[in-house]
């Protein structure tokens, strides 16, 4: 009988545990022998990231344009975009072109700064696909993002900014933009956010977890990913950060939490009344205060 028989046979403790998940093999081969775990590999690749030139850019939808400012805020609330041209003397300078509707793009002064905003659309695709567009119209380079997230550690986020410090990449535009195999993305603009909140506000540091697929925050994933540290999730932080490294844009982000997943179950603690509005305009007030600083 063929060697090999005997050798699978004897080991029948071992197992191989093999993940796919955004262009990241993940091959774990443990060999248990009495008690004890022999070897062990992680092998990872992004088969996704491609460094040949894209055929297509934005400049081909936008052809010229001319240097509005240099900072620019992103949101993702409507009631927020109403207060501000309510509470502000704004003027429209672009709009973000779109199949499903265009997305305006006013300015506004703050501390003697012309700061642009938008409303972004929701997601990591599109967030980070609109803020090429907002860069290209504008010419800004740097950015402050903020919204409401999930908590996956109420007891220390509430009543907190959270101010995310990497995010992990549970997303697919990311892997698009940057070559790293790495499942934890920096948010560059972290420590600053934090020390601008010092004298400001309560926060929390942490990780989150970005992801594209809201109705599946499992139990076992949200679990895991609490165990390695995150306390947020949300849908953009992570796509619209590769989007900026690789771009060499600067990304402030913030975020604060709207509603709870628990251990087994999801709790809504604001998202959608009238606490949340008043908390994303609270933190559109910190967003140009920061933005006119930066």
């Amino acid at each position: 009988m063929c060697p090999l028989f005997f050798i699978a046979k004897g080991i029948a403790a071992c197992y191989t545990d093999i993940h796919i998940k955004h262009g990241i093999y993940h091959g774990v081969i443990n060999r248990k022998l009495g008690d004890e775990f022999m070897a062990h590999a992680d092998i990872r690749k992004n088969i996704f990231f491609d460094g040949s030139e894209p055929m297509l850019t934005v400049d081909k939808f936008y052809g010229r344009t001319k240097k509005v400012c240099d900072v620019g805020i992103i949101t993702f609330s409507e009631k927020v975009m109403e207060w501000m041209l309510g509470e502000y003397e704004c003027k429209k300078a672009a709009e973000v072109g779109s199949a499903n509707g265009n997305r305006p793009i006013y300015t506004t002064l703050v501390n003697g700064r012309k700061i642009a905003f938008y409303m972004s659309m929701i997601g990591s695709a599109c967030a980070g696909s609109m803020l090429e567009d907002f860069a290209y119209l504008t010419g800004a380079s740097k950015f402050v993002m903020f919204g409401s997230c999930g908590t996956l550690s109420a007891k220390e986020t509430d009543g907190k900014i959270i101010v995310p410090t990497s995010a992990y990449r549970d997303e697919g535009l990311s892997w698009h933009y940057l070559a790293s195999e790495d499942e934890y993305i920096d948010m560059t603009g972290s420590r600053r956010v934090a020390d601008f909140m010092r004298k400001r506000a309560p926060y929390i540091t942490g990780k989150t977890w970005t992801t594209d697929a809201i109705f599946r925050e499992t139990v076992d994933k949200a679990e895991r990913l609490r165990n390695d540290g995150c306390i947020a999730v949300e849908m953009e932080c992570a796509g619209v950060q590769a989007v900026c490294t690789c771009k060499g844009f600067e990304l402030y982000d913030f975020l604060f939490a709207s509603d709870y997943l628990g251990e087994t179950e999801w709790t809504n603690k604001m998202l959608g009344t009238e606490t949340e509005i008043d908390m994303q305009i609270r933190c559109m007030k910190l967003a140009l205060e920061l933005a006119s600083e930066i």
